[in-house]
């Protein structure tokens, strides 16, 4: 189970480090979904750590933080984070389109959700 944590965790900052390239070159849509996306396989790499077992197959942030106990500072970023899923990838699910929909301070916002979430999920898998 060691390796696939690893993995899972790899791949959480890989994403990060793509929505912060997305946030350079103004595809601010595109870095909240990559935002988004650090986060949950930041969050399944502890399921798999904890439970030793293959995470869900859930994008609920939030839902996932809570059967890891993740600290109550978690969960707003969580469920914040949780919203981008659909808005930050179709049309239809906010109020404009995501191309339109998401500006840099937006996308600044939900970076930082993502770091918190990375940090603390560093932090407990070690």
């Amino acid at each position: 189970m060691e390796k696939q944590v690893q993995d899972w965790l790899e791949q959480a900052k890989a994403d990060l480090k793509t929505a912060k390239d997305m946030i350079t070159t103004e595809n601010y849509y595109a870095a909240v979904s990559f935002s988004q996306q650090a986060a949950e396989k930041a969050l399944k790499s502890v399921y798999i750590s904890i439970k030793k077992k293959s995470p869900p197959k859930v994008h609920d942030l939030a839902e996932l933080a809570r059967m890891v106990n993740a600290p109550t500072n978690i969960l707003p970023p969580s469920e914040k984070l949780s919203v981008t899923y659909l808005t930050s990838r179709y049309p239809g699910t906010a109020p404009e389109i995501p191309a339109r929909f998401y500006t840099k301070e937006k996308a600044e916002v939900h970076l930082r959700e993502a770091e918190a979430i990375l940090e603390w999920v560093k932090k407990m898998i070690k």
